[in-house]
Order: structure tokens, then C-alpha cells, then sequence
């Protein structure tokens, strides 16, 4: 498979993203759902079997990809807001010992004005949160996440997720990667704003390049 495989988006789909976010109703929405389906859908459906197996590569087994609804779930929110302008899309990688363990993944996102490319994982909460923050502490394996993240550092990504004030008992407050520890979530990122990336077929091969060099975190957080 090459790189021209998947030909990028085409310019409608970010315009049909700022339009959205201008018009953000049901009736704009179904005036212009044929610019949806064929701006927006169709060529994340071609991206994705795209990439599945490139990835599967990377992960050494199948992964599956997952396109995010356009419609957002206002039950519980505030903002009723119908549709999401954005597209989002997940890589989920293989799972660590039991199903329970922490999930990560690939990510790709197209907003307005660019794409963004990330891989980590998100909300850690019990047993999933308990594994992170004994490999974190851990003097082995807490080094080699640091090492990787101090590699993607100076390569230009930026590394986000929720984060408590403190270090968590019984973790010494001291602890040399107490920054680690107190992450209830660690994903990478990497923004392309040049629209003849997103709109061209290098966009394809940006995204391999970068998924590869995000291999290494999302591996770290596979096998915890």
C-alpha cells in the first residue's frame, strides 16, 4: 500500500466544519448532509481502511478504527448543541494482559483549520489508573516512559491529560516522576495546519510517520 493510497480530504470538508460550527442546528444540518456524506464521511471511511493495517503493523495484531458520530449526546451537557464540528477518529490498540487493563489508541482528529494526530490514553480510573501509576513509579519502567516522552518532547509534540495537584498516596511527593504519577490520563499530539497537507496525499503519509514514532508510548501502555 502507498502513500497515495488515500488522496486527503477534500477543502468542502473544512468548510463544511466552520459552516457547521457557525450553523450549528438540525435544519442547516440536513439542508447540507450531502456535503457531509461526501466531504466528511466518505473520505474517513477510505482513510480508515487505510490505515488499519498499518497500524496493525505498528501494534503486531488487528486493529479496528472507529468513526465518531457527527451527532453529540446533549442528555447530560449544558450545551445542546446537535452535531460535533469535528471528526473524529479512533485506533484502539491491543489490550494489556486482561480487558480491564488500560486502553490507548491512535487518534486522528479534523477540525476547522487542521488535522491532529495523537496516541496515549485517557480518564485512568481504578485498576486501569492503579497499573499506570505503579509503571509510572516503577525505577524501570517509570524511566523508559520518561525516555519517550522526552524523545516525542523534542521532536515538537505536546503531552496533555488530566492531572491531580498532588502526588497520590502512598507515592512520596518527591518522587522523580512525580509529574507522571499524578496523570489520571497521557496522550501525544501533533497538530498539521497546512491545507495542502490535509487536502493532498502526503497527509497519509504524515500520519504513518507520526503513528510510528508514537508506536513506543502506545506499546508502553499496551503491556501494563
Amino acid at each position: 500500500m502507498t502513500d497515495t493510497g488515500f488522496p486527503g480530504f477534500p477543502p468542502a470538508a473544512q468548510t463544511f466544519l466552520a459552516d457547521l460550527a457557525a450553523n450549528n442546528d438540525r435544519d442547516w444540518f440536513n439542508a447540507h448532509k450531502a456535503t457531509y456524506e461526501t466531504a466528511i464521511k466518505a473520505p474517513a471511511q477510505v482513510l480508515l481502511a487505510h490505515l488499519e493495517p498499518e497500524l496493525a503493523a505498528l501494534a503486531g495484531g488487528p486493529v479496528s478504527g472507529k468513526i465518531f458520530r457527527i451527532h453529540r449526546d446533549v442528555r447530560f451537557s449544558k450545551d445542546k448543541r446537535p452535531y460535533n464540528a469535528h471528526l473524529h477518529i479512533a485506533f484502539p490498540a491491543a489490550h494489556g494482559r486482561s480487558s480491564d487493563v488500560v486502553a490507548c489508541g491512535y487518534f486522528f482528529g479534523l477540525e476547522q483549520e487542521k488535522a491532529i494526530l495523537g496516541a496515549g490514553g485517557f480518564d485512568f480510573a481504578g485498576p486501569v489508573l492503579d497499573a499506570y501509576r505503579a509503571a509510572a513509579a516503577d525505577p524501570k519502567k517509570g524511566a523508559a516512559l520518561q525516555a519517550i516522552l522526552d524523545k516525542l518532547t523534542k521532536s515538537g509534540f505536546r503531552i496533555e491529560g488530566a492531572e491531580l495537584k498532588r502526588v497520590p498516596a502512598p507515592y512520596p511527593a518527591d518522587h522523580p516522576r512525580a509529574d507522571l504519577i499524578r496523570r489520571k490520563g497521557l496522550h501525544v499530539w501533533r497538530d498539521i495546519d497546512d491545507p495542502a497537507v490535509i487536502t493532498g496525499p502526503g497527509l497519509f503519509g504524515a500520519m504513518k510517520m507520526t503513528f510510528t514514532t508514537l508506536a513506543p508510548l502506545v506499546k508502553w501502555l499496551s503491556v501494563l
